[in-house]
């Protein structure tokens, strides 16, 4: 029996909740309601400390927040600040760096010019010109600084960090900072410094550092402002935690800053920029505040709250010896009423006479009409609808008779506003307790709603079947290990003929597995009943592409495991037609193919003239031996070996002319997709050999890096040398549309291995400095036939990206800069090791890529 709760009672308006509340009360249990008395106001009690107490430790932790957010502040200004004067040193370091690698300075100018800084900024300690052996060119050290920091001209760079960090300097070809470093004099003292070593360029190659050192006591004393030292035990920490400069007070509990009698100061520290985690700032305030304990505010609340749990207390007493009081004189009345009040079947009691005697509250609530208008009312009841009248007399004649229907009956029902809904009766004899019937008992359920779920579950079928009739796949659903079809659509009886061998043969030549029939189904029981199916069920969908001979098409069949209406497990296949995509994706192969020919054959194109004068070298060369060999051998002025050695450099050149010949021939010859484990060293090499024909033509050079071991990569080498050519060409001439000087006309190819989204690649690099791309033509890079050459035809990197993506891999452009101004840009593309398997032969060999631009 369902338990009442208070919005099922009716009350007055404006009582109403209160009076639902006192009977939803009353229908407790004694049991119930003792436990609620009990735990009631203990609860109230627990919930007001737990309030006093949440709101001291809320503003305990608001004032440990604000402490938080100043120190932060403070300290991310103080990072700021020597940020900042890092910065302006390094320019200037930068600045004399040019000055040295222009060959403006000499060795007493570098000194002139380190002693004006030094004497300028007292963090900086010395500053010493290092050439790229490793050698001391010139040094102006601070008289402050130790002895030991002071390096002679000639002398050899010490190891450790400071030759470390050289080496980092000299590969980045960038300014670097080394970790703080900690140098001992004669008395032991340690004198903590930090270094930054600035590269030298002497056109493009490294010609050694500019090293300025700083004292880090120095950078605590003038870079951070006094206003925060003021304020905060300010020190410089290594990576560590060990304290390089300044002083900070003892840690603490960390713990105890929550309580509120605690007097922990708060605490801050940062990287500093741009030495990076080597280096930290740490500030520690110095606590002033008493705390939210050190008012008075504090204790009268305390006291207030003492007060008001007692007077709680004293009031729960009370009230348990006020309830147990009435317990036993509701408990009886309580229990009928709950038994009355919570069924939800509509009850209505007739004497031997037809007269209504009793109708329980649900009865009222279906109908809409009272227990005081129903009561004691005759033929006709005023919820019998009009048009009902005559058939609801003769089912009262029956029932009063004792002619009742075992399985009920449906009637409709008229509401008092005029509403109808549907219902079943049960009628039953009403037996009093000495054994005689005294009238007739009738419950009625609602079954409006019901009979509205099978009308719209009838509908639904009807628009299902519809839809899957109309569709254009061949839908089929059968039992494992059973030869019976459960559902067939119209496209596969179309096709199959409504046989349950059409469903098995898409089973099999999909290669999804299926049980095969026995014996046992000849019985109509599942033979897989009992076993859980959850993990089938809600598996993925199985794809897989067929070839059906007796159809003459490709389908794409997909299949996955449902359960039956019956319970049992079926399998669902679903087959579509996708012969046109098939021919689609076979033509389109074809095309990429002859696009990729076809812009082999124009790059060579392109370079014939380049090729043709790589070709007149060794022709030359030819040329000039025999004819050196024919006149001394006319003049008889030559022995046997002055002829070997001849016949030599003319076969060594003519072995020359040959390979660049069969490079040509191999890069352009047209061959079908062969995907291979192919070196990468090897393949590179073969297309910087023929891209560098095109860049001396472009009085461009051309430098690389390939990391070693490199592992294989499957794919066709022939295309990715089409790739990179196609890459360095297009280098050449931005570098050339740009007109740079002679320092500045330089190509640079780079190999390395990667690990982009948790999978092993190798990445190409191909930067310029050229011009640059502009927004406009960044946004239409991979367009169709978009090309910003005047010759161009725009389909190279078009094809390039076609290729990339055929081979699982991606590639992508950017600008290079050197602040706001445009360096060169950079294609980058990358080949996964190890590629993932396609879903379909067409597809790995007639990607669908993106359009381009040459």
């Amino acid at each position: 029996m369902n338990e009442p709760t208070p919005s099922t009672f009716d009350a007055p308006a404006g009582s109403a909740p209160l009076t639902r509340w006192r009977r939803w009360w009353r229908k407790q249990s004694p049991t119930r309601q003792d436990r609620f008395v009990t735990l009631g106001p203990l609860l109230a009690v627990m919930l007001f400390l737990a309030a006093v107490i949440a709101a001291f430790a809320y503003l305990r932790i608001e004032e440990i927040d604000r402490e938080q957010q100043a120190v932060k502040r403070d300290v991310e200004y103080a990072q700021q600040r020597l940020r900042l004067r890092l910065l302006e040193r390094q320019e200037q370091l930068m600045r004399l760096g040019r000055d040295v690698s222009n060959k403006d300075v000499d060795s007493a100018e570098f000194i002139s010019q380190a002693e004006s800084l030094v004497n300028q900024y007292p963090e900086l300690l010395a500053v010493t010109w290092i050439d790229a052996r490793r050698r001391v060119r010139s040094s102006y050290v601070s008289p402050s600084a130790n002895a030991s920091q002071q390096q002679a001209p000639g002398e050899q760079l010490k190891r450790g960090e400071t030759e470390s960090t050289f080496g980092l300097a000299r590969d980045l070809r960038q300014p670097v900072y080394s970790r703080p470093l900690t140098v001992k004099d004669d008395a032991s003292y340690n004198a903590p410094s930090l270094q930054l070593q600035v590269p030298l360029d002497d056109q493009g190659k490294f010609d050694g550092v500019i090293m300025g050192e700083y004292s880090i006591d120095g950078l605590l004393r003038f870079g951070v402002p006094n206003e925060v030292t003021a304020k905060y035990a300010v020190a410089l920490l290594d990576d560590q935690g060990k304290v390089l400069a300044g002083n900070l007070p003892p840690p603490r509990n960390t713990a105890a800053k929550l309580l509120p009698m605690s007097d922990e100061a708060q605490e801050y520290e940062i990287p500093v920029s741009p030495v990076g985690n080597g280096l930290l700032i740490k500030a520690q305030g110095y606590r002033a505040s008493l705390g939210v304990v050190g008012s008075g505010f504090f204790w009268l609340v305390s006291a207030l709250s003492a007060l008001t749990v007692w007077m709680l207390l004293g009031t729960w007493r009370h009230t348990r010896r006020r309830v147990q009081a009435q317990e036993a004189l509701i408990s009886e009345t309580n229990f009928r009423r709950a038994m009355e009040n919570s069924m939800l079947t509509g009850m209505r009691a007739l004497d031997l006479q037809g007269r209504i005697t009793y109708v329980n509250p649900a009865f009222c609530q279906m109908t809409g009409w009272s227990e005081g208008e129903l009561v004691g009312r005759t033929a006709p009841f005023p919820y019998w609808p009009d048009q009902d009248r005559e058939i609801l007399a003769a089912r009262l004649d029956d029932e009063l008779h004792g002619r009742t229907i075992p399985g009920g009956f449906h009637v409709r029902v008229k509401r008092k506003d005029g509403a109808l809904f549907d219902a079943r009766m049960y009628t039953s004899p009403l037996i009093d307790p000495r054994g005689q019937q005294t009238g007739w008992m009738t419950s009625m359920t609602d079954i409006t709603e019901p009979n509205r779920i099978r009308e719209e579950l009838s509908a639904s079928y009807e628009r299902f079947t519809t839809v899957l009739e109309g569709l254009d796949a061949a839908v089929s659903v059968a039992p494992l290990g059973s030869e019976e079809l459960l559902f067939a659509n119209k496209l596969y009886r179309a096709w199959f003929g409504g046989e349950v061998a059409g469903h098995m043969n898409l089973i099999a030549q999909a290669g999804v597995p299926a049980v095969a029939p026995t014996d046992d189904t000849l019985d109509a029981v599942d033979g897989l009943a009992g076993f859980p199916t959850d993990t089938l069920t809600a598996a993925q969908t199985e794809n897989a592409e067929i070839f059906v001979p007796e159809l003459g098409k490709w389908l794409e069949v997909r299949s996955r495991y449902l359960t039956w209406v019956d319970g049992r497990l079926a399998q669902m296949v679903i087959a579509t037609d996708i012969t046109p995509r098939r021919h689609a994706e076979a033509q389109a192969a074809l095309q990429a193919e002859r696009a990729q020919a076809a812009s082999r054959l124009i790059t060579m194109g392109e370079m014939a003239s380049s090729v043709a004068h790589e070709l007149n070298q060794p022709l030359t060369a030819i040329n000039n031996y025999c004819n050196g060999m024919v006149s001394r051998i006319k003049g008889q002025q030559i022995n046997n070996e002055d002829l070997l050695v001849a016949l030599e450099k003319t076969a060594r050149q003519a072995h020359r002319a040959g390979q660049i010949i069969q490079r040509i021939r191999s890069f352009v010859k047209r061959s079908e997709p062969n995907r291979s484990p192919a070196d990468v060293a090897t393949m590179v090499s073969n297309a910087m050999e023929l891209a560098d024909i095109e860049l001396r033509r472009h009085n461009v050079r051309l430098s690389h890096y390939i990391a070693a071991r490199l592992p294989p990569v499957m794919v066709d080498p022939i295309l990715i040398e089409q790739v990179l050519i196609n890459l360095m060409k297009n280098g050449a001439e931005s570098i050339a549309q740009a007109q740079r000087p002679t320092a500045r006309r330089s190509v640079e190819l780079r190999v390395v291995p990667k690990t982009i989204n948790e999978q092993n690649v190798i990445e190409f690099s191909v930067l310029d400095s050229g011009k640059g791309l502009s927004p406009e033509v960044m946004g239409r890079l991979y367009e169709a036939f978009y090309s910003t050459k005047a010759e161009g035809m725009g389909i190279g990197l078009k094809l390039c990206r076609s290729i990339v993506e055929s081979h699982q891999g991606r590639m992508q452009a950017e600008n290079l800069y050197n602040g706001d101004e445009v360096v060169g840009c950079r294609f980058t593309f990358w080949i996964p090791v190890t590629p993932l398997l396609s879903p379909a032969p067409a597809a790995a060999e007639a990607p669908v890529a993106p359009t381009g631009m040459s």
